[in-house]
């Protein structure tokens, strides 16, 4: 039978080798590190005595592929927890004022013209200026040709939603990933918006589910693999070479490069790439939250964007975080801390055991200039194709875009007739 070789066991690697899987392939998944997971996965923190995940991350109800994912992982009911309507918490540290952001649940939003549902301060026609975005989303445009981004909507709101689903400063961001990701959500009515936490983390919820579900396919999940070179001959991937050895693919063997971009064109040299990233920097504090703590705080005013509140940890978000990154660990941590226990709870408490994570690279810079150079899932190369949530996705980089982009990936070479041990070569260039 012939084999798709996985390369990279992020969640775009693994949406990958589930489809494939599921279509009755022979699939083997290479990860360099000794866990799988990617960017994706929990672990268990010395300092903190707590197992975290290396991103706090908030999904959607109409996040519709991941939670697809889930289901063919066969993920427990109840790995994501969140409130039973879209209702998204804020606290404003400048002035103290909080609110809850109340989306009504079809399309028609009539939820505007409520103001206990809407931000305190706003009226129902500051919520039109959205329509811009839709509008730049049909040109290379930045969030801040297409809106007005200034006032206390776009402080309160827009800003630091986009922010966070772009991790690009939104003024800058391009108006076409902003317009899909409000379309798929906040667009979709607020059955679409319900706010989703793995609470017992993205190792538990999306990544061991997978896993279990491939071995039982017959799947092989090797780590510790790091992929060092490919073999190209005829046109065509013909051998993997690692750090432990070649592999050799047989005439109907395939792959799927689902790694960072900047290792994906070291391998495949010529390959557009997005070039710049922003960062995300993350803190954790090891204390119980208070009885009542929203799941979910957005924050505006401060350093601190948003707070999670799991059962065992309160932990920190803040998203195009460039500007943090020379900060001494301990000074951010007291600086964070000063806020969260104001928001929480805990003012005036010593601060507890903590964490901070700046991860540098965090995801593309979601620039027009960026996404353009963005590559789709299909290469020149016909047994191969990519995944990551830095190919062409439509998405920023979120868990949806990777979920998606290993779906397209192994879409590509199902379509064809790859891998199928009948001559997949031959119907790929007949689709071509």
């Amino acid at each position: 039978m012939s084999t798709v070789h996985v390369l990279g066991a992020g969640l775009a690697g693994l949406s990958a080798a589930l489809r494939l899987a599921k279509a009755g392939r022979r699939v083997v998944v290479h990860e360099a590190a000794k866990q799988a997971g990617g960017r994706c996965r929990s672990y268990f923190d010395p300092a903190l005595g707590l197992t975290i995940d290396n991103g706090n991350h908030l999904l959607l109800s109409g996040n519709r592929d991941s939670l697809d994912f889930l289901k063919e992982a066969g993920a427990p009911a109840g790995v994501l927890a969140g409130p039973d309507e879209a209702a998204f918490a804020f606290a404003d540290l400048a002035t103290g004022e909080r609110w809850t952001l109340r989306p009504n649940a079809g399309r028609l939003p009539w939820w505007v013209l409520d103001a206990r549902r809407r931000v305190p301060g706003s009226r129902a026609r500051d919520y039109l200026a959205p329509l811009g975005i839709f509008r730049g989303a049909t040109r290379a445009a930045t969030i801040g040709e297409s809106m007005a981004c200034e006032g206390l909507l776009w402080d309160r709101l827009w800003r630091p939603v986009l922010l966070a689903a772009l991790n690009t400063e939104p003024q800058e961001s391009d108006a076409g990933l902003a317009a899909t990701i409000l379309r798929e959500t906040l667009g979709a009515g607020g059955r679409a918006c319900r706010p989703l936490v793995a609470v017992e983390g993205l190792s538990a919820a999306f990544v061991d589910p997978a896993l279990t579900v491939l071995a039982a396919a017959g799947a092989e999940v090797r780590l510790g693999r790091r992929l060092r070179g490919l073999g190209i001959e005829d046109g065509r991937l013909a051998r993997l070479e690692f750090s432990d050895g070649a592999e050799e693919l047989g005439p109907g063997d395939a792959a799927v490069m689902a790694l960072p971009s900047w290792v994906a064109v070291d391998l495949l040299p010529g390959l557009s790439v997005p070039q710049t990233h922003r960062s995300i920097v993350n803190a954790h504090f090891a204390i119980l939250p208070k009885p009542g703590a929203p799941l979910l705080l957005g924050v505006v005013g401060g350093v601190t964007e948003w707070l999670f509140s799991y059962p065992d940890r309160l932990s920190v978000t803040i998203s195009g975080a460039d500007r943090l990154l020379d900060v001494p660990r301990e000074e951010l941590a007291r600086t964070i801390w000063d806020e969260v226990s104001r928001l929480s709870g805990f003012a005036g408490e010593a601060l507890p055991r903590w964490q901070i994570v700046k991860e540098k690279r965090a995801t593309f810079a979601a620039t027009p200039a960026e996404a353009a150079r963005r590559p789709g899932a299909r290469t020149h190369i016909p047994n191969l194709a990519l995944a990551g949530d830095w190919t062409a996705t439509g998405l920023p980089s979120t868990i949806e875009g990777a979920i998606r982009s290993g779906a397209s990936a192994a879409q590509v070479l199902l379509g064809a007739g790859i891998a199928s041990g009948t001559g997949g070569n031959a119907a790929l260039r007949g689709a071509a």
